[in-house]
């Protein structure tokens, strides 16, 4: 939008101090503020917008490069939701199993034969205007890149379709299977092209005092431009489109990332067309900070920055997950107290190590080293014992004291002082052993709720946990079995109801507060307290007492099975849920912990297992009655490829003519008997033995 022609403002116009940039400044660019803003939407509601410039351009987007290991693992967790370690587990299965080339390469070469194969599948899937009339060639963007194996893509001269692998793959190794398929075919597709086509729109602002004012300044005209994009030839876009991470700002209308999103179309209009004003809004915008990272942009990250190599990126999401140093907030990456304190105890004792320069000027050295252009004694003996000529382990810097100079050092570093940070007003945040905690300058302490990240621990959110730990809970009442007072609290993984035990006797006077507790053998074997959560349906200030009761009578025994096992109903960090032996079921809702029977529990337990926030299955589309062989209860279910039988052990799929609302209970028996007669399928087992020793051949290769 523009005002008098001057530009107006927008979030990337802006710093992080909220203030307008330097080159926006410079460029006379228009700062509304509230006021002016409503003044402008008001002025443009009263006129008549008339169009006063169309263009139209041609459309052009080429398609992305076959995978390498770090945009495959970018892909497959924003498609497929696949973290890297997943990705890269699945990945070495379809590789042994012959299914793609090696899945850790730097590389997006495809070799001619892989070439050959994707043009070929284009012109037989897509047409032959699908294929441009050159084979495209990608070079290798990542600087410093072995590219020892070709770019990713499915095995063999002839390249398999997902539906031809459909029954030999898992959900997760069909998903991945046909990214890599679909992406590899793509890229040697045609151009999508289309028309991009932009029109201006100029609104004068008449009004009773002249026109819109924003801090003393009338503007007399308003400028407004809309961009939409009409695909005419889809071209790579019949197979494959990549995905994006969130950005800071997203894409303006008429910008060149705007039609990326998707197409646009604007209705038919002509220069000098009047235009009727349906809406004028005026929308505030306040500076936000860069989206967090997801594991996804993280590995372009770390690839842009030359850290780690395609073999290492997957352990190292692992390992920031594992140590606790990240946890995750949807896809989100959000970092945890414990980081702040390893990374302050790093730089502040380590510098040189952690510094990122380093870590990529290390991978260059080893590169060196594995080409015999240095002696590895000669650089590990520099980098661990140091270089007091001004030879160090890293090329143009000064003196290298080396690593064991700095771990003799170990017994210098304040682990008080690295675990602090300071809050402010003399609240002082603490990394201890058993989670972050606060502290203020009279040793009062208060515990960091969980779900409290960095970021939105201010003072105030500070004063608050200090005045809810002071909180010694509201009583709720007797418990007339025990004579236990019940009461309820917050606590650090949320509100909670426990019971206060009477003080046994002997017990010694309690310690002053601000003197840290000690865990004594006492302490360890003495009776604990019941404790339970609460429902997410209940509150801090409503939960009665016989609501409590009832959640510190869970775990709930709702009978035995047929072999004499208890069946318990208990209330887990993931949600209620059945427990027999070792096998659980998840229960649907909490209130199902007091209300399911052990016949509803038999039932549960009789259905397949499924993971952990995967749909419950469909329906049947139709009961046929039991399997004269199996005595199992045959159905027709709707699959991914179809209709099929199935008796809970054997599935086949209705035959070409076999409609699923007429076909006789006969029909599925003899179709089901035909399967079981066939026997497993032996074909995956015959690859995985050829393939090893492709394996053991490529380990040879250089690094990574």
């Amino acid at each position: 939008a523009t005002l008098d022609g001057r530009r107006v403002a927008t979030g990337r116009d802006f710093g992080d101090d909220g203030a307008l940039r330097p080159a926006a400044v410079k460029a006379h660019t228009v700062h509304l503020h509230e006021g002016g803003a409503r003044a402008v939407a008001d002025a443009v509601m009263a006129s008549a917008p008339t169009v006063t410039e169309m263009e139209t351009k041609p459309y052009k987007r080429r398609p992305a490069a076959p995978f390498t290991t770090s945009t495959l693992q970018q892909e497959a967790s924003r498609k497929l939701r696949m973290n890297p370690r997943e990705t890269m587990r699945v990945a070495q299965g379809l590789y042994e199993n012959g299914y793609i080339t090696y899945m850790r390469t730097d590389s997006t070469v495809l070799s001619g034969q892989a070439v050959a194969a994707a043009r070929a599948q284009v012109a037989e899937l897509y047409g032959a205007q699908y294929v441009p009339a050159k084979p495209r060639l990608y070079a290798t963007k990542t600087k410093g890149a072995q590219e020892a194996h070709e770019a990713i893509r499915p095995a063999g001269d002839h390249f398999r379709t997902p539906a031809q692998v459909a029954g030999a793959l898992s959900g997760a190794q069909f998903r991945l299977y046909e990214l890599i398929w679909k992406r590899t075919v793509a890229s040697q597709m045609a151009d999508a092209v289309g028309q991009t086509a932009t029109v201006k729109v100029e609104v004068p602002l008449k009004e009773a005092k002249g026109g819109a004012r924003d801090s003393g300044v009338t503007f007399r005209t308003a400028g407004f431009t809309a961009s939409g994009t009409v695909i005419t030839f889809r071209g790579f876009l019949a197979a494959y489109e990549e995905g994006r991470d969130a950005e800071r700002y997203e894409a303006e209308p008429g910008k060149a990332g705007a039609a990326s999103a998707g197409e646009v179309r604007l209705p038919a209009m002509e220069v000098g067309d009047v235009l009727d004003a349906k809406v004028a809004e005026a929308s505030g915008h306040e500076t936000t900070p860069p989206p967090r990272y997801t594991e996804a942009s993280l590995v372009k990250a770390l690839e842009e920055r030359e850290i780690g190599r395609p073999s290492t990126y997957a352990a190292t999401m692992s390992t920031i997950a594992d140590r606790g140093y990240v946890e995750h907030r949807g896809q989100a990456l959000v970092p945890t107290w414990l980081a702040f304190a390893v990374t302050r105890l790093l730089e502040e004792n380590f510098s040189e190590l952690v510094d990122y320069d380093f870590t990529a000027s290390m991978e260059a050295d080893l590169d060196r080293i594995a080409a015999g252009e240095e002696d590895r004694v000669a650089w590990l003996t520099r980098f661990y014992y140091g270089d007091g000529d001004g030879q160090g382990a890293q090329p143009g810097e000064g003196p290298e004291q080396g690593l064991k100079a700095m771990l003799d050092n170990l017994g210098e570093i304040d682990a008080r002082a690295v675990n602090s940070i300071e809050i402010g007003e003399g609240i002082t945040l603490r990394v201890g052993r058993y989670g972050p905690y606060l502290e203020d300058e009279e040793g009062k302490r208060a515990n960091v709720p969980a779900d409290v990240a960095p970021d939105e621990l201010t003072v105030a959110k500070a004063k608050e946990l200090f005045e809810r730990a002071a909180d010694d809970g509201r009583e709720l009442g007797v418990d007339p079995s025990t004579g236990h007072v019940i009461i309820a609290k917050d606590g650090r993984y949320g509100p909670y109801v426990t019971e206060v035990l009477p003080e046994p006797e002997g017990t010694q006077e309690p310690q002053d507060e601000a003197a840290p507790k000690k865990r004594t053998s006492k302490a360890k074997t003495g009776p604990k307290p019941r404790t339970a959560s609460l429902f997410k349906s209940m509150g801090l200030s409503t939960v009665t007492l016989e609501q409590a009761l009832d959640l510190l009578s869970l775990p709930r025994v709702v009978g035995q099975d047929a072999e004499g096992v208890d069946i318990t109903a208990q209330n887990g960090r993931y949600g209620p849920y059945l427990k027999k032996g070792t096998d659980s079921r998840s229960l649907e809702s909490e209130e199902q912990l007091f209300t399911v029977t052990l016949e509803q529990a038999l039932e549960i337990f009789a259905q397949p297992k499924r993971r952990r926030g995967q749909a419950a299955p469909k329906a049947p589309l139709r009961e046929l009655g039991t399997d004269p062989v199996s005595g199992r209860p045959v159905v027709i279910k709707d699959g991914r490829f179809g209709p099929y039988f199935t008796d809970g052990e054997t599935n086949v799929t209705l035959r070409r003519g076999d409609d699923p609302a007429t076909v006789t209970p006969e029909r599925a028996y003899e179709l089901l008997a035909e399967k079981r007669a066939k026997g497993p399928a032996k074909k995956r087992t015959t690859r995985k033995t050829t393939a090893k020793k492709t394996t053991t051949k490529r380990k040879t290769s250089a690094r990574g």
